[in-house]
């Protein structure tokens, strides 16, 4: 059994859907479909049970979940210690957004826990640049948003949560239970630095062109909405100053979280780092 095709079999049983579990896997269906038929074959036994609602695992895909994710964890700790034996020992990681965030501390616990001995240099980030630096080269993954142009990069998703707007506390809208994006076209939102990536951009402005103050720092968005009753989007579930509010929005797509990296980066910190993101950010 090659290590791959375990891999895409633990992905599946996890998600419990083909769909899913190829989207993870950044690859269509039909390949993944036929892996997990092959794996079945070497087996010689049935791993799952497929149905329109999904999969369920049978007896004998419950034992070899537990024994493939046991053998890759196993793979990620050889791959980390060839890795430290060549003295790679150092990971940078880019981080934008709130580094309070619970799925963040769980993320860099299990990681100190996995991979005792390396080095994790961490690079705070403005919001002009959602990509951290991959692009520049000053950092090795990237813990960010999404969207924002993808090419060359890989990406996975973490989670995705609800957006509101920030405003006044004193605002007419802040006592409303929810909003829609028509209903703030006639106000001044913050704005990016020139350069700024455009899918970015165009996400935290509700997809129009906007006027408004630039921003590069979260804090100095938060001050904008204080003194000059500027608006701008936020990920639900953080917390505020008194002195603002957030209203949920009903018609914005949700931000997703997202872990990033060069395309074709095979350095396995960054592969490890990416599956103990995507079960930190579960929870």
């Amino acid at each position: 059994m090659e290590l791959r095709t375990l891999r895409y079999f633990v992905a599946v049983a996890e998600e419990l859907h083909f769909g899913r579990a190829a989207a993870r896997l950044h690859m269509s269906q039909p390949p993944l479909s036929r892996a997990i038929k092959q794996l079945e074959a070497e087996a010689g036994a049935l791993l799952l049970i497929r149905s329109p609602a999904g999969v369920t695992l049978t007896p004998v895909g419950t034992v070899l979940l537990d024994e493939a994710r046991a053998l890759l964890d196993h793979a990620d700790r050889v791959g980390a210690r060839v890795t430290a034996a060549a003295h790679t020992t150092t990971l940078t990681v880019g981080i934008l957004g709130d580094g309070t965030d619970p799925g963040a501390s769980r993320l860099a616990a299990a990681y100190r826990r996995k991979h005792p001995g390396i080095d994790i240099r961490v690079r705070d980030t403005d919001l002009a640049d959602p990509t951290c630096g991959l692009r520049a080269g000053l950092v090795d993954v990237a813990l960010t948003r999404a969207p924002f142009d993808e090419t060359a990069l890989t990406v996975r998703t973490l989670r995705s949560d609800p957006v509101g707007v920030v405003l006044r506390a004193d605002d007419p809208l802040a006592g409303r239970g929810r909003l829609r994006l028509t209903e703030l076209s006639d106000r001044r939102w913050f704005q990016f630095p020139d350069g700024t990536d455009g899918a970015w951009q165009s996400y935290w402005n509700g997809g129009r062109t906007r006027e408004g103050p630039v921003v590069r720092a979260v804090q100095e968005c938060l001050q904008a909405v204080l003194w000059n009753g500027t608006i701008g989007l936020a990920p639900l579930g953080h917390d505020l100053p008194p002195e603002l509010a957030v209203v949920p929005l009903t018609d914005m797509a949700p931000s997703r979280v997202v872990a990033a990296w060069n395309e074709g980066d095979s350095n396995p910190l960054i592969r490890s780092f990416v599956e103990i993101a995507t079960v930190a950010y579960a929870r």
